[in-house]
């Protein structure tokens, strides 16, 4: 089960009206990630398989996965605040217990992201579960 910020995400989803709304909410909640330092955004934490420039830097403390990430679109940055919802601060037993595809398809995003972003947001994804796995 993702966790409560991640809910009211799907809830904020669910009163937008339509597609392009929650489009632009996604684009604000990546203007609103704070800024990665440049001095991650090395090839360690770069995320093969996105279209765009994507960087994730993850960290696990005492069995809980945090991470912060940057990218050169406006749009995946919005994603990885998707993902920053719904799985940094989970302990990393709750985080191989996620169906990202199902949870990210309750906002609604399998359906609207190109067949380019959704490869990326997979390998994102991937990334984050592999960390979690480790």
């Amino acid at each position: 089960m993702a966790q409560s910020d991640f809910e009211e995400l799907v809830e904020t989803f669910e009163f937008l009206d339509d597609w392009e709304d929650r489009y632009r909410h996604v684009i604000d909640l990546g203007k609103a990630l704070p800024n990665m330092p440049d001095a991650l955004k090395v090839a360690a934490t770069k995320v093969d398989g996105c279209a765009s420039q994507v960087w994730l830097h993850i960290t696990i403390e005492d069995g809980v996965l945090r991470f912060i990430g940057a990218s050169d679109a406006i749009i995946v940055r919005g994603l990885i605040a998707v993902l920053i919802t719904l799985y940094s601060g989970l302990e990393l037993a709750e985080i191989t217990k996620i169906n990202a595809v199902d949870e990210l398809g309750r906002l609604g995003l399998n359906e609207h992201l190109s067949s380019q972003r959704s490869n990326g947001l997979r390998a994102m994804v991937n990334r984050i579960s592999d960390a979690a796995t480790v």
